[in-house]
């Protein structure tokens, strides 16, 4: 373990589901409590004008138009924020912004939800179709399934989250899931799953893993949300009305099996296969991730493994959770505090929303607790962006969706 990451929790924990040790939670309603929630609701607004008196001429670096550390990820929190405070301006603008941002993307390997040209697309066809321009929304939504043939014979393509086919997959579910009636046909959805597992087993069998589907990134054998493992899994189980049973069963089953073989004593996971490193605490690389995925396992298959790892998984990001890397949600506090509300969707105990409460304090005093600033400071993935999108989740714990990548 490397300690140098992170600071110490100066928090108390609730192990023993005493109310007197909980004034941020309701227990009886289990709800964060009013007045933490109104404090929530200051913090959020004041960090959002702090972004806004910014504005977009220093939003981005070098031309970057996607939503994990670009204009559009800016766009997707306003959005985000004026469905929240029920204020159409913060949306108007998101669609201001999200039209730039499609207008400058070119080339058509940019096809991801999270680093490509599909997110925008994704998110302003969802906008468009709200505020009952259909016609419009219609007009992305196709522009984004003509991607589909690249998608689906290039086989040079990867199929991680940030750059593959599973960003591909998340944009086809979060339309489906935004919009009614879904317009992505389900027979498109299951041909990129089916691509994806295929293109999983042909690298497994290439090596001697006891997984049939397996994958790498840049020749790096990724086990994590954003470049691994876990991240395609994760997207194919929310896919799971498109899986077939045996798909569920021989193929994802086993690869989530494998997966747990992996976990360090700690009850970390490694970045990837190979790595004897036990110091990566994020979304991106680690327990955050696949606390995620194995409490959606658990939903699936209710097996009390999964639930019992994802636990673990929670006990190791509220230990070595608090980064000095700052409040980002790729690999900051605001990203890890959503293990504490994944868990406590799944299992409704509060000491998990007490603690997602406790980060959320410790994210409310932005900038305090960071040793360097981040490389794009205003952005969805790095910077305060997506410090404000957690503190919005926060004042609706049980809805809340870690951004392009719970649907």
């Amino acid at each position: 373990m490397d300690n140098s990451r992170y600071y110490d929790n100066p928090f108390n924990d609730c192990l023993d589901n005493s109310t007197l040790c909980r004034p941020l939670v309701n227990e009886d309603t289990k709800q964060v409590n009013d007045d933490f929630k109104e404090t929530l609701r200051t913090h959020t607004k004041s960090l959002v004008d702090q972004l806004m008196v910014e504005q977009k001429n220093v939003w981005t670096r070098k031309d970057d138009y996607s939503m994990y550390t670009g204009s559009a990820g800016i766009a997707y929190m306003l959005y985000h924020y004026g469905k929240c405070v029920n204020e159409p301006s913060y949306i108007d603008k998101a669609a201001e912004l999200l039209k730039v941002c499609i207008s400058k993307f070119r080339g058509r390997r940019e096809i991801t939800f999270l680093t490509g040209i599909a997110g925008p697309l994704a998110l302003n066809a969802v906008i468009l179709h709200t505020q009952g321009n259909v016609e419009e929304s219609r007009n992305m939504i196709s522009k984004l399934k003509s991607f589909s043939p690249y998608i689906l014979e290039d086989v040079t393509l990867p199929d991680e989250l940030l750059y593959g086919r599973a960003g591909y997959l998340f944009s086809l579910l979060f339309l489906n899931s935004n919009i009614s009636p879904p317009p992505v046909e389900g027979e498109l959805i299951k041909q990129v799953i089916a691509v994806i597992i295929h293109s999983g087993h042909t690298y497994s069998t290439s090596t001697t893993y006891k997984t049939p589907i397996m994958y790498a990134w840049h020749d790096s054998e990724y086990l994590g949300a954003a470049h691994g493992l876990a991240g395609i899994l994760y997207l194919l189980l929310q896919a799971r009305q498109y899986l077939t049973s045996s798909q569920l069963e021989l193929e994802i089953k086993p690869a989530l099996q494998f997966l747990q073989s992996l976990q360090y004593p700690s009850w970390n996971f490694p970045s990837s296969i190979g790595s004897r490193t036990d110091k990566l605490v994020h979304w991106c690389h680690g327990a955050p991730g696949m606390s995620m995925l194995f409490c959606l396992a658990y939903e699936i298959y209710q097996d009390d493994q999964y639930l019992n790892t994802a636990l673990q998984c929670g006990e190791v990001v509220y230990s070595r959770g608090l980064l000095k890397k700052g409040c980002g949600i790729c690999h900051g506090v605001a990203g890890n505090a959503y293990t504490f509300l994944s868990l406590f969707q799944q299992t409704k105990d509060v000491k998990h929303l007490d603690r997602a409460c406790k980060f959320a304090f410790w994210c409310m005093d932005y900038g305090k607790h960071q040793m360097k600033l981040a490389d794009r400071p205003f952005s969805l993935f790095e910077g305060i962006a997506g410090t404000i999108y957690f503190l919005i989740d926060m004042q609706n714990p049980l809805s809340a969706k870690f951004p392009g990548y719970t649907v």
